[in-house]
């Protein structure tokens, strides 16, 4: 039987002061989870909101098909599935600080919500698997965090199974990421003979007698000097060749220094088992004095100073019939600077218009609570109007636009039809609130005077969702019809640049959902002959997508 969480306290009421928000700011700890599919990231999730006292017992993560689900993947088809498809925002309380933790899609195909999810992130923990060590997604995944200069702190997961050495690993890191690799703890072996893990901070040996998976196991901590004589039952040729790995971790290599882990030059790494529960608070602990609180967010218009007490937000995930109960879609802001006070009035920079926000929720999986006041690097739901668009900047006094949102190159085009025209309408409105989620993209051809709807995504998988979606929320069956696109370049031109354009034969020219020129393409060959056609006008494969108002269509 599902275990309902804990919710987080609401903040305490204080004062308008902007002391008072610089203290809640320090102590706001907001990161996301990356990883390869497979790697451990929600059962990690699940065991952080578990010692955070979050939930009482974990999600048996393991075996989806069991009556415990994960708290992060709350949809039915993420259940049936085992994979997560949609981010999630999650918040939990621990030693004083308040944890705002984004669980993100690991699959390539829900790669969108992801990018779009690190965007709100001070920082990520990326999950290796200890036997397949770092894989393609990651890595995709931990470009976007150099990219965006978003400090990554290693979490090495499963080494109670059988897998690569730890000094693989660490190589593997710094050959592929050019990131130094600075272990925080060691694996006292592997597998079947794995006993705990050595502190190198303090050199003390944390051992764990039990495997548990669902409940907060302590381990039993000794004096690294001390372990032979206190625990006989650990093999000395195990201790031996863990000491000798010890030393040459601490000769070898460096020590981690704040400034180069925040700058993106080294990354923490941790060692454990999100399964069993092997290192997870020791992790916890290390993640907490390591990240950074909440800083200054880049603007491209308007300016904030640093410790400004002037409210904003950027809008960065929309989520339709997050509680099927209210049938509401449900936007996820995440605070940039000032206080958000519920049924305050702020001005939606996009469109200059003022709203009042009377409904405000803090997000935990599926579940929701009130929220009444909210400080930097916090998320909160707000009960989406159909005024905000993803990228959308809200704020208070002066009116500024925080850094936009990418959008991709979609690689899949279909058109999607009601299998039931009795449910057109049902439809319709659910189409228009998926697209508005930012799910799928929507592009019109430019010439033709009955515009056909045609969707696009990254991933194939997304349609799978799309479609089950219409189906089991709005009861719209639907019926697929693939076409032959494989990518789109968008540009900006003149209308006297438009009118001589030479395209591909196989290409067209088509609008997207917010009225942007763009050029389907069914191949990288088209788009040769595209670039060297009409080299006055300059293609793109990735547009930020903020500041213009949605066609609507």
């Amino acid at each position: 039987m599902s275990t309902s969480p804990t919710r987080p306290a609401a903040a305490a009421k204080s004062s308008h002061g902007g002391s008072d928000v610089e203290s809640q700011r320090m102590r706001r700890r907001t990161f996301a989870i990356i990883s390869h599919p497979d790697a451990g990231k929600t059962t990690l999730t699940e065991k952080l909101l578990l010692f955070g006292n979050s939930i009482e017992t974990a999600g048996a993560v393991r075996g989806r098909k069991s009556e415990r689900g994960a708290t992060s993947d709350w949809m039915d088809l993420e259940k049936q599935r085992g994979i997560s498809v949609s981010s999630t925002a999650l918040t939990f309380e621990f030693a004083g600080f308040q944890v705002n933790l984004l669980d993100t899609p690991g699959h390539h195909d829900f790669s969108e919500d992801t990018y779009r999810t690190l965007m709100a992130a001070d920082a990520a923990v990326m999950v290796i698997d200890l036997a397949k060590g770092i894989e393609s997604q990651t890595e995709k995944l931990f470009r976007v965090c150099a990219l965006r200069k978003i400090p990554v702190l290693t979490f090495v997961n499963k080494v109670d199974r059988r897998g690569r050495s730890p000094l693989e690993i660490l190589d593997e890191i710094e050959r592929k990421f050019s990131i130094e690799p600075v272990p925080q703890n060691w694996p006292l072996g592997s597998g079947e003979d794995f006993r705990g893990f050595v502190d190198l901070q303090d050199d003390s040996v944390h051992l764990f007698d039990e495997r548990n998976s669902s409940r907060r196991i302590s381990p039993k901590v000794v004096q690294w000097s001390d372990l032979e004589s206190i625990e006989p039952s650990i093999a000395s040729d195990l201790i031996e060749a863990t000491g000798e790995e010890v030393d040459l971790v601490r000769m070898a290599g460096a020590t981690l220094e704040r400034e180069r882990f925040l700058d993106g030059s080294q990354t923490p790494v941790f060692f454990g088992s999100a399964l069993t529960n092997f290192g997870i608070e020791h992790f916890l602990h290390g993640f907490l004095k390591l990240c950074p609180p909440p800083g200054t967010r880049q603007q491209v218009e308007g300016s904030l100073p640093e410790a400004s007490s002037s409210f904003s937000g950027f809008i960065f995930k929309i989520q339709a019939n997050l509680d099927p109960r209210h049938r509401d879609r449900v936007a996820f802001l995440r605070v940039c600077s000032g206080m958000f006070q519920r049924d305050m009035e702020v001005t939606i920079a996009r469109s200059m218009k003022k709203i009042r926000l009377a409904r405000a929720f803090r997000i935990f999986g599926q579940d929701r609570q009130t929220l009444d006041e909210a400080y930097p690097g916090d998320i909160i739901g707000l009960v989406c109007p159909g005024e905000f668009r993803l990228g959308d900047t809200l704020c208070q006094d002066e009116i500024i636009h925080h850094e936009g949102l990418p959008q991709f190159s979609p690689e899949f085009f279909a058109v999607l039809g009601c299998a039931d025209t009795s449910r057109r309408k049902q439809f319709d409105r659910g189409l228009t609130q998926l697209v508005e989620e930012g799910a799928i993209q929507v592009f019109h051809d430019a010439h033709a005077k009955q515009r056909e709807m045609m969707l696009a995504a990254v991933g194939e998988l997304q349609f799978d969702v799309v479609r089950y979606r219409l189906e089991s929320e709005y009861n719209a069956p639907t019926t697929l019809s693939w076409r032959p696109y494989k990518m789109v370049r968008w540009f900006n031109a003149t209308a006297e640049q438009k009118a001589k354009l030479r395209l591909p034969f196989s290409s067209k020219l088509a609008l997207d959902q917010f009225g942007q020129d763009a050029i389907l393409l069914q191949s990288k060959w088209d788009e040769s002959v595209l670039h060297r056609e009409n080299p006055d006008i300059r293609f793109e494969e990735m547009r930020v997508a903020s500041h213009e108002r949605a066609s609507g269509n």
